[in-house]
């Protein structure tokens, strides 16, 4: 029997199946718990803190299996979200079959399923994250004809005693792409890049960042992994459960693990960039005629108009705002540009100059090379790892939406691009033009007040998430928390502790 083109695929159950995770079927789980001796199923779920929830299942029989994978289980909704009271509480999750995976830290045979919110009458829960990131998708792609396709940047610091980097010893924040012996945690991200891929996810790359420090105690050393483009819900759940593995990676390696957004002033923070990009009949839409689209520019647009609204759901700690100033590679105002990396959006390379850098870099080879469809994306640098992933996702595409939509998404698009690093002194005037991000908490809510219109049209967001979003975001009470810590370090590291392991 020839090789086929899953048998490179390191996903166990795609590779067992022969056929693409979003073709799983009820019998396809059943047939692969038979054959692999899978002994228990995980239920596995976000919670309103954003962390992945469990229920565990022994497999008694095959009638019990069944009825598992058909009718899903209860769970105490008020106990995962705070907009479910406790007198109405009980909720069914139900298992997506696509989402399966062989849990890779359980010693007996595990296989775990991602699973969905319905409510008492057997509907999607509206307020249920995952289920409004569902929702804004499928009006996007009825509103536009477009699939928005996304990845995310993962970025975190593995935390460990400092005598770790005591041999081959890290350079102040020059690990940017370092390898082993001076990255000293790369093994932990290969690892981890191997069991994600094994789980599901589509792995683009990993790599060190360029934070890496010591204190008194400890070494902190900043890593990266990138995925590829693939339907937003889908990367958020590749997300979902990459955090879960690096975290379960590090606790089991005896380190510690942040995704917090900044850890220590003056070094770097750790964001959650997100790739975006038009899709249309299986086809890059972000390009014409090597340039970037009109299409393309009336997202970012869009993105920009709400931009300050967004960082409700993707800046959603006090810490979020100690990482949003300047010099700091993060963005502080509303503008976008091309490979500027001062910008909230930029634009990445996007190999739109043929393939005369493969062949100069090989003329050894004169075989036949097709450079395939495009890879331009573009790229909002904002958020951060304490974002609650599906509504930020949400967010973004009802943004993106908004811009496509919008009649004047083009000259506004215009007005705010930007080809300088707006934080160079000679350029402060071209940034005096810009509006700022929120650089609080407080600020996040007020703009998100100021633009809920937007994310509550078409039903996409409850009224009711959106008042808890801002009553959770104003409680923090941190508007001009900036300026009252400045040089107060001990007070500084006392908050970075409070919000070290974020959503």
């Amino acid at each position: 029997m020839g090789k086929t083109q899953f048998d490179l695929n390191p996903h166990v159950l795609e590779k067992f199946l022969q056929k693409s995770s979003k073709e799983f079927t009820k019998k396809d789980i059943i047939d692969f718990v038979i054959a692999n001796d899978i002994e228990m199923v995980n239920f596995r779920y976000v919670g309103g803190d954003g962390r992945l929830k469990s229920l565990n299942f022994v497999i008694n029989n095959l009638e019990y299996l069944d009825q598992i994978l058909t009718t899903g289980e209860r769970v105490d909704g008020s106990s995962l979200f705070s907009f479910i009271g406790s007198g109405s509480s009980d909720l069914y999750v139900v298992p997506r079959y696509s989402t399966a995976f062989v849990n890779p830290f359980e010693e007996v045979p595990t296989l775990d399923i991602l699973c969905s919110y319905y409510d008492n009458e057997g509907k999607p829960l509206e307020s249920s994250p995952e289920y409004v990131l569902r929702k804004a998708h499928a009006e996007f792609k009825k509103a536009t004809g477009f699939t928005f396709k996304a990845l995310g940047e993962l970025e975190y610091y593995v935390i460990a005693d400092k005598e770790e980097n005591k041999l081959f010893p890290a350079v102040d924040q020059k690990g940017y792409h370092e390898s082993a012996p001076f990255a000293n945690f790369e093994f932990i991200r290969t690892e981890a890049m191997r069991l994600i891929a094994m789980c599901g996810g589509k792995i683009k790359y990993g790599h060190s960042e360029v934070g890496n420090f010591m204190d008194e105690k400890y070494y902190y050393e900043q890593q990266e992994i990138e995925f590829l483009p693939c339907e937003a819900e889908n990367a958020v759940d590749q997300l979902v459960i990459a955090k879960w593995i690096l975290r379960k990676l590090c606790n089991d390696y005896g380190v510690n693990l942040s995704l917090a957004p900044k850890i220590t002033v003056g070094k770097a923070g750790s964001g959650l960039h997100i790739h975006m990009m038009l899709e249309k009949d299986g086809k890059n839409m972000m390009v014409k005629d090597n340039k970037l689209s009109d299409d393309a520019k009336k997202m970012i647009a869009g993105i920009l108009d709400l931009a300050g609204a967004l960082t409700a759901f993707g800046n959603t700690i006090p810490t979020s705002y100690l990482r949003l100033v300047p010099h700091q590679e993060a963005p502080t105002n509303i503008c976008w540009g091309d490979r500027n990396r001062s910008v909230l959006i930029r634009v990445p390379l996007g190999w739109t100059g043929g393939l005369s850098m493969i062949h100069d870099a090989n003329p050894q080879d004169k075989s036949e090379m097709k450079l395939g469809d495009s890879k331009q994306t573009v790229e909002i640098r904002s958020g951060d790892g304490s974002a609650d992933l599906y509504l930020y996702m949400a967010a973004i595409i009802v943004a993106a939406q908004h811009g496509i939509q919008m009649k004047d998404s083009l000259e506004l698009a215009e007005k705010l691009y930007v080809n300088v690093n707006i934080f160079k002194e000679e350029n402060k005037d071209k940034l005096a033009q810009l509006k700022a991000l929120p650089a609080s908490c407080f600020e996040s809510a007020d703009a998100l007040n100021a633009k809920r219109e937007y994310f509550e049209k078409n039903g996409i967001f409850q009224a009711g998430l959106i008042d808890k979003t801002i009553e959770k975001l104003k409680l923090y009470d941190d508007l001009n928390l900036s300026e009252k810590l400045y040089g107060k370090n001990d007070e500084i590291y006392e908050l970075v502790m409070k919000y070290l392991h974020t959503m």
